[in-house]
């Protein structure tokens, strides 16, 4: 009794099959949920875990990866490169022998000035250049605002105040700046401007690419400075607190000019190769005094300082 109920039911059931399929054919509709569902060909590439598995490392991961069919992407160490300035000066401003110290009446003082009006051409063309992505920049108030710049920066130096530091220096000047500073105390003051600072020199170099400029100007600036460094002892290293020096220095000052965000930073000085050397550092050696029995004092004055034995290298 029942195998013929289950033909009936079976046969009524691939009727109503036809039935929708034929109806499904001349009105083209599909029903929006399917009455069978597909059974899984695929090969499932990915085979969970096995319990207690979890947390532990994998021999050949690659090796497991390959046999299932799956490649690996092939993974690239970069190093991330910073582009928010150059690396180093572009056509160097060469500073004129014996500048704010000849007059310009004098032969040699009229010499110089001459040369400076040839070599002004270049810097016109790279004002210009730099004029178009800086509306606002005309080299009377450039020259003020990079002394400015020069001002800050040292006085953040003396404070130690890195992220000041690196808005107001590029990150070419940073390391110069504060390289061997540490464990030192640093003095800096700025008294006057001898002379008002000038533009003398601009160049708009490009890097890696024909359209990322970048601007560099050079400003002359004739002041007046203390400075004095002290060591971990506090004992005066260099320089004095209360004698004043005229410091003549060349700034460049650099910017990106593509970047719309970008700021003038202090890039560089200019040493030119007539420029008197710098006072000698004086340093704190410590010298091994004797050995003394408790209860014994000593003599400073019958004291000689042994010298050092020599000593043989051996290659």
């Amino acid at each position: 009794m029942a195998m013929p109920m289950r033909r009936t039911l079976v046969a009524l059931h691939r009727a109503t099959c036809r039935s929708l399929k034929n109806a499904e054919a001349s009105l083209d509709v599909r029903h929006p949920v399917p009455l069978f569902l597909p059974v899984r060909t695929k090969k499932r590439y990915f085979i969970p875990p096995a319990v207690g598995q979890k947390g532990k490392r994998d021999v050949n991961v690659e090796a497991k990866a390959k046999a299932a069919g799956i490649v690996f992407r092939q993974e690239y160490f970069e190093r991330p490169i910073n582009i928010a300035c150059t690396a180093g000066i572009f056509d160097p401003y060469i500073p004129p022998e014996g500048d704010a110290r000849l007059s310009t009446l004098s032969k040699e003082g009229l010499k110089q000035r001459t040369e400076q009006l040839r070599q002004s051409a270049a810097s016109q063309l790279a004002i210009r250049k730099i004029k178009e992505y800086d509306s606002q920049f005309t080299t009377k108030d450039f020259a003020e605002q990079a002394q400015e710049i020069f001002i800050e920066a040292h006085n953040y130096l003396t404070q130690f105040n890195r992220e000041k530091l690196h808005s107001l220096v590029t990150e070419r000047c940073y390391p110069e700046m504060t390289r061997g500073n540490r464990c030192k105390t640093i003095r800096w003051r700025f008294i006057e401007s001898l002379e008002p600072p000038k533009v003398v020199h601009a160049r708009c170099p490009d890097m890696i690419s024909k359209g990322n400029l970048y601007g560099q100007v050079t400003v002359r600036m004739h002041s007046k400075q203390t400075v004095a460094v002290y060591d971990r002892f506090g004992r005066l290293m260099l320089g004095s607190e209360e004698q004043p020096k005229d410091v003549l220095e060349y700034l460049v000052i650099e910017r990106h000019l593509v970047n719309p965000y970008g700021r003038w930073r202090l890039h560089g000085k200019i040493v030119p190769s007539w420029a008197p050397a710098k006072d000698p550092i004086i340093k704190t050696v410590m010298i091994p005094g004797p050995e003394l029995e408790p209860g014994q004092e000593f003599e400073a004055l019958n004291y000689s300082v042994p010298k050092p034995e020599p000593v043989q290298w051996n290659k």
